[in-house]
C-alpha cells in the first residue's frame, strides 16, 4: 500500500475510541502513523476540536487529522437512485474539501477521515444482507442483474485505500457475492486499486465536471485529466465504470464548457469502456450554513455556488432547507445537459439523473 501524499494527509493526530487497539485494522492502522499524537475519545462523533473548528482554516484538520472509531450501527437503507441499497459505511469524511459537499452542509465543518476498524463486521453484514435478497427479480435502472451497494456514501474510497486496506476487503468481498456488486464515487485516483483483483463485481462512478470548474471547487482532488486517463486502466483492472456528472454546476458559458468535457471523454475512452457506460447526472445542491462556512476559507466558490437569482429553496428528505435551482427552469437545463451529452456520447447511458 503506498502511503497518501504529504500535501493530502500528514497525519499529526489520531482521534481515537477505546475499543480500536482490540481490533487488527486498528492495530494496522496506528503501526502506519508511528509518529502521530493519540488522542483518545469515548465516541469519534463527539470530537468538539473537530466538529467546532474556525471556519477559516478549514483545511487543517482534514491534512492532519485522523480518527479511528467502530462501526456501530450496521443497518442498510434502501436506495434506488445511485444503488440499490446504502451499505453500512467502512469510514467517514474525507481528506478532500470540495466546496460544495454534502457531508460538510450536514456536519457544520471539515470532518477529516474516520476509519471503521470492525471491517471484518461489516464485510460479514453485507453478505448476509445480499443473501437475504436472493436473486434480482426484475432489472431496474440501478442494474440489469445484480443488487448494488452503494459503499462510500459520506467519503471518498480511493482515498480511505491509502490508509488502510479497509477497501481491498470491501472488494474482496464482493468477488464472492453471485448476486451483488459494491459501488462508490471518487474523484481521486490512487493506482493501488489496480491490483485489488475485482472481477467486475466492484462499480467505480468516476465523478467529473469541466477542469476549470473543477480547479475552483474541487479542492485537493486529482486533476479532471488525471481522473479521464484512469477510467481504462480500472477497466482493464476488473473495475465496472461508470460516470457521475456531479454537480452540475451552472455559470455563463456552461454548455460550452460540459461539451468539451464530453469531446475530451469521447476522445479517451477506448471502444471496451464505451459498450457499458452509464453516467449520473445530478444538480447542484447548496444550502445556507455551507455558504457561511465557504465564505470563510473558500468565498471564491460562492461566486459559482451561491446564486439566489437562478436558485430556491426547498426542504430537503431529511428536513433541511436546502438551495436548488428553480423549479421549471431546472428541468429545462437538466434536458439541455442530456441533448449535449447524447450528441458527443450517444452511447453513454444516463442511469439517473436528479
Amino acid at each position: 500500500m503506498n502511503g497518501p501524499p504529504p500535501t493530502l494527509l500528514d497525519i499529526a493526530r489520531i482521534y481515537l475510541e477505546p475499543a480500536v487497539e482490540g481490533y487488527a485494522r486498528g492495530r494496522e492502522v496506528l503501526a502506519r502513523f508511528p509518529r502521530a499524537e493519540r488522542i483518545e475519545v469515548a465516541s469519534h462523533w463527539r470530537i468538539p476540536e473537530l466538529r467546532e473548528g474556525d471556519p477559516g482554516d478549514y483545511l487543517r484538520a482534514k491534512r492532519g487529522s485522523l480518527v479511528l472509531g467502530v462501526k456501530k450501527s450496521l443497518a442498510f437503507r434502501p436506495n434506488g437512485r445511485s444503488a440499490d441499497f446504502i451499505a453500512p459505511s467502512s469510514s467517514n469524511g474525507c481528506a478532500m474539501a470540495c466546496a460544495y459537499c454534502y457531508v460538510a452542509r450536514r456536519k457544520g465543518h471539515s470532518n477529516p477521515i474516520s476509519v471503521f476498524v470492525n471491517i471484518e463486521e461489516i464485510t460479514a453484514a453485507i453478505a448476509r444482507h445480499a443473501a437475504r435478497q436472493g436473486p434480482k427479480a426484475e432489472p431496474n435502472q440501478v442494474d440489469p442483474r445484480d443488487w448494488v451497494y452503494d459503499l462510500g456514501e459520506n467519503g471518498d474510497l480511493s482515498v480511505d485505500a491509502a490508509i488502510s486496506d479497509n477497501v481491498r476487503d470491501l472488494v474482496a468481498a464482493f468477488r464472492d457475492l453471485p448476486n451483488a456488486k459494491g459501488s462508490f464515487a471518487t474523484k481521486w485516483v490512487n493506482r493501488d486499486l489496480l491490483d485489488y483483483d475485482p472481477r467486475g463485481r466492484t462499480r467505480i462512478r468516476m465523478s467529473l465536471m469541466p477542469a476549470g470548474m473543477a480547479k475552483l471547487l474541487d479542492v485537493r482532488t486529482s486533476p479532471v485529466a488525471e481522473r479521464i486517463a484512469a477510467i481504462p486502466e480500472l477497466h482493464r483492472a476488473g473495475y465496472e465504470m461508470h460516470l457521475n456528472f456531479s454537480p452540475v454546476v451552472l455559470r455563463e458559458g456552461w454548455e460550452a464548457e460540459w461539451g468539451e468535457l464530453f469531446a475530451e471523454l469521447d476522445d479517451v475512452l477506448p471502444d471496451q469502456v464505451k459498450e457499458g457506460l452509464a453516467a449520473e447526472i445530478i444538480m447542484l445542491t447548496h444550502n445556507q450554513g455551507l455558504h457561511e462556512i465557504n465564505l470563510a476559507w473558500h468565498p471564491r466558490a460562492e461566486e459559482l455556488l451561491w446564486r439566489p437569482d437562478i436558485q430556491e429553496e426547498k426542504v430537503s428528505e431529511g428536513g433541511g432547507v436546502n438551495l436548488r435551482y428553480r423549479t421549471g427552469w431546472k428541468g429545462r437545463w437538466l434536458a439541455r445537459f442530456k441533448e449535449l451529452l447524447a450528441a458527443r456520447m450517444p452511447y453513454c447511458r444516463v442511469r439517473y439523473a436528479f
